[in-house]
């Protein structure tokens, strides 16, 4: 080669690859204290659930111990639970919800 000759390379191109978000399960923990009427309204207004499914996530958790209530983002996950455990709690009720990652 010469000088003035140019090697000249292939560029290369590069794929990014986004992972999706991981997703959490808010979970409901069964007590026996919180009236079941309490359970399903802040299921309707925090979780925006009919009557109907309110009641049937208000009722697993009762039977099961626990129910999954919704899976979704990890940050929308942990502000669901604090909003449902701050009303409880502000209510007097010892209600309880978590957030895990889901499997």
């Amino acid at each position: 080669m010469s000088d003035n000759d140019v090697a000249i390379k292939p560029k290369t191109k590069v794929k990014l690859k986004l992972d999706k978000p991981k997703l959490y399960k808010v979970l409901l923990f069964n007590d026996d204290y919180t009236p079941r009427e309490f359970v399903v309204m802040i299921l309707k207004a925090i979780f925006r659930m009919s009557e109907e499914t309110g009641y049937r996530v208000m009722m697993t958790a009762h039977k099961m111990g626990s129910s999954v209530v919704v899976v979704c983002a990890k940050d929308i996950a942990e502000t669901k639970v604090k909003e449902a455990m701050d009303y409880a709690k502000e209510a007097g009720f010892p209600l309880m919800f978590t957030a895990e990652p889901e499997e």
